[in-house]
């Protein structure tokens, strides 16, 4: 959204802070702006008393915090409280507002796995890899998946699920993951990162071993091998050796937490 403006001064001096992506906010514009580029995310981390709570007595707006104890009150759905909780704050113009009702009401017309989906893949595309990683989880471990969204749907979930454990440096689950996504859809990136995830995570020997005798990973391993030479030239050109060496150390931390 990307018209707005400031148009109250009043600041928290007790940040409201929504854990899952370790987030602080201060102000009523920082809430809405959250809230409108992460309506795949709005659950009881938000929907919840104490927000209303902290609107009121932080920020000083007691009449929208009102209107949503009231929405609480009623049992509203997400889409009811997020209209509220903008056109309350008087941030957002009113053809702004009916664009995000107009991508809620979408939401509301998807099936529940797929709304977990974009879940994941908002925390994938923050760098919330660790949080993704249980999204994507919850999807594939299901006791009784959903089997009208189709086996595409869930290889995608996989290859989204390989993506978050390859940000993590955490390999070898990124290659189970890959090897699950490829056998459902059958793409041919997702058994390329599969076999630079295997890359990675195995001896040379066991890399090589693996290529062997399967006519369909001796192609893919070539073009693999020929991207990851222009790959590793390029980053050798581009970014000195500390800078790498701290993104390494980051998303190792990011791996411990799982």
């Amino acid at each position: 959204m990307g018209s707005l403006i400031l148009c109250h001064d009043k600041r928290a001096k007790q940040p409201y802070e929504i854990g899952r992506v370790h987030l602080r906010i201060y102000t009523i514009e920082e809430l809405c702006y959250y809230v409108c580029n992460n309506l795949y995310l709005i659950d009881h981390t938000i929907m919840n008393r104490q927000l209303c709570e902290w609107i009121a007595t932080e920020l000083g707006l007691g009449k929208l915090a009102d209107k949503l104890r009231d929405e609480l009150a009623r049992s509203c759905s997400e889409e009811q409280f997020v209209l509220t909780l903008l056109g309350g704050s008087y941030i957002y113009a009113q053809s702004e507002i009916n664009k995000i009702q107009g991508i809620l009401e979408n939401l509301q017309n998807q099936r529940e796995v797929e709304k977990i989906k974009f879940k994941g893949d908002t925390l994938l595309e923050s760098g919330e890899y660790s949080a993704a990683v249980l999204v994507y989880q919850s999807l594939v471990n299901a006791p009784q998946r959903d089997e009208s969204a189709g086996k595409a749907f869930y290889g995608r979930v996989y290859g989204c699920l390989g993506s978050a454990y390859g940000r993590l440096f955490l390999y070898e689950e990124a290659a189970n993951a890959y090897k699950e996504g490829y056998y459902l859809c059958e793409e041919p990136d997702m058994l390329k990162a599969y076999l630079y995830c295997c890359y990675q995570a195995y001896s040379r020997t066991e890399y090589t071993k693996m290529l062997s005798g399967n006519p369909l990973f001796l192609s893919m391993g070539s073009v693999l091998k020929e991207e990851l030479k222009e790959t590793h030239a390029q980053m050798d050109r581009d970014i000195p050796d500390e800078m790498l060496e701290e993104w390494k150390n980051e998303y190792r931390k990011e791996g411990e937490s799982l």
